[in-house]
């Protein structure tokens, strides 16, 4: 008989659910976090998020899983301690903000010094080593993943691959590395998984330079989408044209407003900062074109309300009643990600010309969002708005399709 081993993990994320429903197919896992409500909907087998799987997974599978705001008590029982806490960026310090990842490891070192922790929060290049010193724990390695939003558990159970960074040279940090490999593998439905081993600081560059060249590939498409859009041009078959060649292909080319969410903006931007005496231009560049790409959709909306009569003459109208409708603040379908958003800094640019705007965010539970009224009511908002703002086209849209401003290629024909 397989021995059972106790898991706890530490954030009720996208990456900490996801993990936990995974692991708790077979093993028993408690999820942490200090914000009750999250422990209540997971115990009462909610989802957080507009997550299909998560939610097939949380109501119909047997799962052995708890939530619980008591750190100490989940951590002092588990074999296997994930952290997976928000590392936002801070400009203050040009770095990720690591210190809820610290204090996890510093719990769970004072706690239970023999559990292995493994790091799923996003981290600088070098973190793992450090913190393996600073709290005299080798008992630490680095598992990065790579998860969409509202597809995080999919992506679990079908990953592209399991990269784990340590010390292999130790024989006990090697095996439970390899242990946890097995847990993940047997959860997933992909068979044949790629498993990569590296040191813990290659694993955490990995992390990076994939969202990197993601960021970079968003970019890319984003401006050749601006090229076209001034020089009248079809995006849409331009970009067919070029994906057929199979070493670009036909995937990640939907032009956007610039790109956004949780990881890409923060990562690019701890990446460069990771540059720091190494010469490069690549990723300082992408972090540009993405603030180059905002600003350039922006003016181009503040262009279209001049059609409308929202600007005359370079001018604000006097006519408040004529308004910009923002459809939905997340970047994509299926999230509920505010954070980041590029949507954000147009509304500053519009909202800059005096020109009005209403939102249009069912997800959101504010009546105001950066100072403007955010309605629920579709029909509503449609009646409301004379020029519609989308970054993303729904079905739901056709009906006001002429006043709809988008780069969406699969909105246009």
């Amino acid at each position: 008989m397989k021995k059972k081993y106790r898991f706890a993990i530490a954030g009720i994320g996208y990456v900490g659910l996801a993990n936990a429903v995974l692991i708790a197919q077979k093993q028993q896992v408690v999820l942490v976090d200090i914000i009750k409500a999250k422990v209540d909907m997971v115990n009462d087998r909610k989802s957080l998020f507009d997550d299909r799987e998560i939610e097939d997974y949380l109501m119909n599978k047997e799962l052995k899983l708890t939530a619980t705001t008591d750190a100490v008590a989940a951590y002092k029982d588990a074999d296997f301690v994930i952290i997976s806490t928000a590392t936002d960026y801070k400009t203050k310090i040009n770095s990720f903000d690591t210190s809820s990842v610290e204090s996890v490891v510093e719990l769970v070192t004072k706690h239970n010094p023999n559990a292995f922790i493994i790091i799923k929060s996003t981290v600088p290049v070098g973190f793992t080593q450090s913190i393996r010193e600073k709290f005299h724990n080798n008992k630490i390695f680095f598992s990065p993943e790579f998860l969409r939003e509202g597809r995080a558990l999919y992506d679990i159970l079908y990953p592209s691959r399991i990269v784990v960074g340590g010390e292999w040279d130790d024989i006990e940090l090697k095996e439970a590395s390899r242990k946890y490999v097995e847990i993940i593998s047997e959860g997933a439905v992909q068979k044949d998984i790629p498993i990569i081993y590296t040191n813990s600081s290659e694993a955490e560059a990995i992390k990076l330079f994939s969202n990197a060249y993601l960021a970079l590939r968003v970019s890319f498409f984003n401006e050749l989408d601006t090229f076209a859009e001034v020089k009248e041009l079809n995006t849409k078959k331009i970009i067919e044209g070029i994906g057929l060649d199979s070493r670009i292909g036909s995937f990640y080319n939907n032009p956007s407003f610039g790109y956004g969410g949780y990881c890409l903006p923060k990562d690019t931007k701890q990446l460069l900062s990771d540059y720091v005496g190494i010469p490069a231009k690549i990723i300082k560049t992408i972090i540009q074109s993405n603030s180059t790409r905002k600003n350039y959709i922006a003016k181009r909306i503040i262009k279209e309300t001049e059609y409308l009569g929202i600007v005359k003459d370079g001018k604000s109208a006097a006519d408040k009643s004529v308004v910009v409708g923002i459809y939905k603040l997340t970047m994509k379908a299926n999230s509920d990600n505010f954070r980041q958003s590029c949507i954000k800094d147009i509304i500053k640019h519009i909202q800059l010309e005096g020109i009005n705007v209403v939102i249009y965010e069912p997800c959101y539970n504010g009546n105001t969002y950066m100072g403007n009224p955010v309605i629920s009511n579709l029909v509503k908002f449609k009646e409301m708005a004379n020029l519609i703002v989308a970054n993303r086209y729904a079905d739901e849209l056709e009906d006001v399709k002429d006043k709809v401003y988008t780069r969406d290629i699969y909105s246009r024909d």
